[in-house]
């Protein structure tokens, strides 16, 4: 089976966690641990995010006042090799020594007049109380917005167009090497009137990127990892219950937080639909049962569908956020 797996940031970096290094590594070696229990007999692509880490680079770019400091792009850049790295290596310390890993930097076309140049949404370095939120932001120009109890700079998301590395990727994958692509949702990149490519400040979804690699890449299941084993409606009330199977309509009408949980829900959707194939969101710990069918909620495109290759159970009763 191909499975493509997006890696939430909590797989890299736990929230309130200091972003030293040892602790990054610390947390993928787990994260390594679960993917190397279902590498056998299964093509393996990884996909993860990188909004503590950019964010990191921006804030240590922004202390050295001797150079302008680097665009998002370029950070981004930076982060995807060396969480890949990282990613490759404690992989490569658990599997067997023949098994073939690769890392690809991937750029990721963007549309030049997506409206989310102008309305950031997409939160990226360490979490800040408010004082500290707004003085940051008139000091640089940030835009900040809540995150939980807490705020954090928020940036342009753009979505994601066409993966320029797809090919070598497919080659790759159908030569049973597993991969470590599409980092942090990939480089966000846009073609000039001039048909120059080149790099845009801002840092796309890796749950969205993630389902257009799925699609593009033919993948059997898309799995999106997180710190919470499923979707749930009316969390953090005594009603609260995780959602099992369930199709992108029974999903429609949640609202969902646009900065973690709704673009998950959506590039499930997205993939569901596009494929009639499953995706699953769920937590990295039990990524076995997901890939056995029995945890996370698991999106299917049609219940129509789901009936015949395993009874999903209708839900058009309706569900609440």
């Amino acid at each position: 089976m191909r499975i493509v797996i997006a890696l939430g940031g909590n797989a890299l970096l736990q929230r309130g966690q200091p972003m030293t290094a040892d602790n990054q590594r610390a947390n993928i070696r787990i994260a390594a641990e679960r993917i190397a229990a279902i590498a056998h007999g299964n093509e393996i692509v990884v996909a993860h995010g990188n909004g503590p880490q950019v964010g990191l680079l921006a804030l240590q770019a922004a202390a050295y006042h001797d150079v302008a400091p680097y665009p998002l792009d370029v950070l981004g850049a930076q982060t995807e090799a060396m969480i890949g790295y990282v990613i490759e290596q404690e992989l490569a310390n658990l599997l067997p020594s023949d098994q073939s890993l690769a890392t690809l930097l991937t750029m990721i076309e963007v549309d030049p007049e997506d409206p989310a140049f102008s309305h950031p949404t997409k939160p990226i370095g360490p979490v800040y109380d408010r004082e500290t939120a707004e003085r940051l932001s008139a000091a640089g120009g940030w835009t900040v917005a809540p995150d939980g109890d807490a705020f954090r700079r928020v940036v342009a998301s753009p979505r994601p167009k066409r993966i320029l590395e797809i090919e070598p990727i497919r080659t790759l994958v159908d030569q049973n090497t597993i991969v470590i692509c599409t980092g942090g949702g990939g480089i966000p990149t846009t073609y000039d009137d001039d048909g120059r490519l080149g790099g845009v400040e801002a840092v796309i979804d890796k749950d969205l990127a993630s389902a257009l690699l799925a699609k593009q890449l033919d993948a059997d299941l898309l799995v999106i990892a997180t710190d919470v084993d499923g979707v749930y409606v009316d969390w953090g009330s005594e009603k609260q219950r995780r959602l099992g199977r369930v199709t992108p309509e029974d999903l429609a009408d949640l609202d969902l937080p646009a900065g973690s949980m709704g673009p998950k829900v959506e590039a499930a959707c997205d993939f569901a639909r596009s494929t009639g194939r499953e995706a699953v969101i769920g937590s990295l710990t039990d990524i076995t049962d997901i890939v056995d069918g029995s945890a996370g909620t698991r999106v299917r495109a049609s219940t129509a569908v789901a009936n015949r290759s395993g009874g999903y159970p209708s839900m058009s009763r309706g569900l609440g956020a």
